[in-house]
């Protein structure tokens, strides 16, 4: 390594002490797997990856001349590195992508990290015993007749789960089919064990009425085992046993017990007609198969997930990875390095479609359960199979080019993934269009549209109560719902939305202005200084902060402030940004036009220009009604639910350790508000699901 010459698409800016170094920590490293991470001047995470062997492949980066490629950009930000050494290459890929998770490399393809998938649960039943909570006699109790539910989280061994299922409509469907077919029960236990009579379930034929004892312990506890089996991918069994259930109660002259046997054989017979797939000619591997579609076009990319369990063509979801040209880019001059290393494969065959499918199923299946079959658009490597195979302790196995009824899967889950990424697309050239017309509509000083950025307040309240004001932001053409906020406005007359704006920017933008003006004075600029007051609260103020620095991340001043109104809030604004000294500029108010009708709005601004219309056809008014109405929305959710808790003191149970969202809800659900909770006994309360009878008289003494 000490003969190598200096790589040429390093930065220029890079001391030769840094160059040193680097060469001196890719010598010292072992021939042994890894994972190594790059980081820029700023100490930002530039790009996570895994290798066989580290010095080989991180000695590829140093050696080679990359030129002007996307690989030469990264390379010439390096100025650290890290590695980590680990056993083997299944532990590399653990390590890769819990880091590519955790740290949002920017060269690396990312996929977001999603909710976990949603199931069907069916309660007290555990795996291959699905009679045992439904047997015995004796008094009618919940736990003897498991009901289906809906369900999203950690799995136990209490229950049976189904699934995962691509989304929550999938899961709701397949509860109305059971309901349907075996009539199992879908009511919370609080509910059934108080029930007198049965419910309109029951009146529609949905379920068989366990609650009031219309079915027996024995019965139900069959239909259990049969939905199981019907969901597990062996309808054919199913349907077998009902029609031998069926013949006995003919030859015993039961012919009402008969006939709705046979009502349940024809809607089961019907649900499976109305699959793409016959059950029976699957054999058990290809019960449960994931289908992955890759397309790529446009600078972006999407992976169709299209799930099969049981048999069961689940439905499909779309996943929309960030960072596809870098990412594939880097992935490729991976694989050019371990085709090297392997002596064997195509050295041209590996394509962005390709990365970006491997780089899903390594992202995906980390942590989540992965079924023994893929079935892929796009050759997967060996190797990352076998990692996740170790990792998962379930031989995976991936098939390209599949035959007869994977094949059709494929193809749907190909045309899913093709349509989803041109809507995608046409969405974005959309939103990327009105925020071009709105630049240039009002003359913005942006010279890239993607960096505008709009930030809009409203304010909400109903008569002068629970007053919240918003503050939704806008930005990359698209809204940054992770960074709005909202905001209590306390100490002003109830209904003084002027009072409440003043409140709201002053909050949002006093200490980003003193950080602004810090920086200025630090840089040799003369601060402005609107006041004295300001002037010594400058002089007070924390250590300095750059400007520049101050207009990133959350901290970033909006190139649009949109205020909810006409010249009244707009004049509003204007003085508390001369207090703050901040530009007048910025500041655009959104008037309703004549009769208050949509697409005559009106710009009011704050530093003297006249108001303008855009028209009701505009691309820009189009964006600014949306975020607009976005800020409305959002202040108007969170009033309503400031509301609420102030009216129904839910509050107070909020205080009470121990009592989290979902118990309170049970609470106020079972005695119908907060009076009837402050009403009941400890014996009561405790007879409330997750409520014990420590917690029930903790709430007691509460309330009272």
């Amino acid at each position: 390594m000490s003969a190598t010459q200096p790589p040429r698409d390093l930065s220029p800016e890079s001391s030769p002490a840094v160059l040193d170094r680097l060469l001196a920590e890719v010598a010292a490293l072992p021939h042994m797997p890894g994972v190594y991470r790059w980081f820029d001047a700023q100490d930002a995470l530039l790009y996570v990856g895994k290798a066989r062997d580290l010095k080989k492949r991180v000695s590829s980066y140093l050696q080679k001349d990359h030129g002007g490629t996307r690989i030469g950009h990264m390379v010439s930000k390096i100025a650290r590195l890290e590695t980590t050494v680990v056993r083997s290459e299944a532990e590399a890929l653990l390590l890769e992508n819990n880091l590519i998770k955790t740290l949002s490399p920017k060269f690396n393809i990312l996929f977001r990290d999603d909710k976990s998938y949603p199931y069907l649960k069916i309660t007290g039943v555990k795996t291959g015993s699905a009679g045992a909570a439904a047997d015995g006699a004796g008094a009618l109790s919940a736990p003897k007749y498991p009901r289906m539910a809906y369900f999203r989280g950690a799995i136990d061994r209490k229950h049976r789960y189904f699934g995962p299922y691509p989304n929550a409509w999938a899961v709701k469907q397949t509860i109305q089919l059971m309901q349907k077919v075996f009539r199992l029960r879908t009511c919370e236990d609080t509910v059934f064990n108080h029930r007198s009579r049965p419910c309109l379930l029951y009146q529609i034929q949905r379920c068989s009425g366990p609650c009031v004892g219309l079915v027996s312990a024995e019965d139900y506890g069959r239909d259990v085992r049969d939905a199981e089996r019907f969901l597990l991918g062996e309808p054919q069994e199913v349907i077998s046993d009902l029609q031998a259930q069926m013949m006995v109660h003919a030859e015993a002259l039961e012919f009402e017990r008969a006939a709705a046997l046979r009502d349940r054989i024809g809607s089961l017979a019907k649900v499976l007609h109305q699959q793409s797939v016959e059950a029976s000619s699957l054999s058990a591997m290809e019960k449960d198969v994931d289908i992955l579609a890759v397309k790529v076009a446009g600078g972006r990319a999407c992976v169709n997930l299209a799930m099969v369990r049981g048999s069961r063509h689940l439905g499909d979801r779309a996943y929309f990875p960030t960072h596809v040209d870098d990412g594939a880019a880097l992935s490729e001059q991976e694989a050019e390095d371990r085709f090297e290393e392997d002596l064997a494969g195509p050295e041209s065959s590996y394509s962005p479609e390709q990365a970006v499918l491997e780089a899903f199923i390594a992202q995906h299946y980390i942590g989540q359960s992965i079924p023994p079959q893929l079935v892929t658009s796009h050759v997967v490597d060996l190797n990352l199979l076998d990692a996740l195979s170790e990792a998962a302790g379930v031989k995976v196995r991936a098939q390209h080019q599949p035959r007869e009824q994977r094949r059709i899967w494929l193809e749907m889950a190909a045309k899913g993934a093709e349509l989803s990424l041109a809507r995608l697309l046409a969405e974005e050239g959309s939103a990327q269009q009105r925020t071009r017309s709105l630049v240039e509509a009002l003359d913005l000083d942006c010279a890239d549209p993607a960096q505008l950025r709009i930030e809009c307040f409203d304010i909400s309240h109903t008569a002068g109560e629970a007053t919240q004001a918003s503050c939704v932001v806008y930005e990359g053409h698209a809204m940054q719902s992770g960074q709005y906020r909202r905001f209590n406005i306390d100490g002003i007359t109830g209904g003084d939305d002027y009072a409440a704006m003043r409140q709201v920017l002053t909050r949002r933008y006093a200490k980003l202005a003193e950080a602004i003006a810090a920086g200025k004075a630090d840089e040799g600029e003369p601060a402005p200084v609107a006041d004295p007051d300001a002037e010594e609260a400058a002089a007070v103020a924390p250590a300095a902060v750059p400007a520049a620095k101050a207009r990133r991340g959350l901290a970033r001043l909006p190139d649009l402030v949109l205020v909810d109104g006409g010249r009244g809030q707009v004049s509003m604004a204007r003085g508390v940004f001369e207090e703050l000294g901040l530009d007048l500029g910025l500041i655009v108010g959104v008037e309703k036009g004549e009769g208050r009708k949509v697409g005559l709005e009106e710009l009011v601004f704050a530093d003297g220009r006249d108001k303008v219309y855009l028209g009701h056809d505009s691309a820009a008014l189009m964006l600014v009604a949306q975020i607009r109405d976005e800020a409305h929305r959002f202040a108007i959710t969170g009033m309503r639910a400031k509301r609420a808790s102030v009216r129904t003191g839910g509050s107070k149970l909020e205080d009470i350790a121990g009592v989290g969202p979902r118990k309170r809800a049970r609470l106020l659900q079972r005695f119908g508000g907060l009076r009837g909770v402050a009403s009941a006994g400890v014996e009561d309360l405790a007879t409330v699901e997750g409520i014990s009878k420590d917690l029930a008289e903790e709430i007691y003494r509460a309330l009272h």
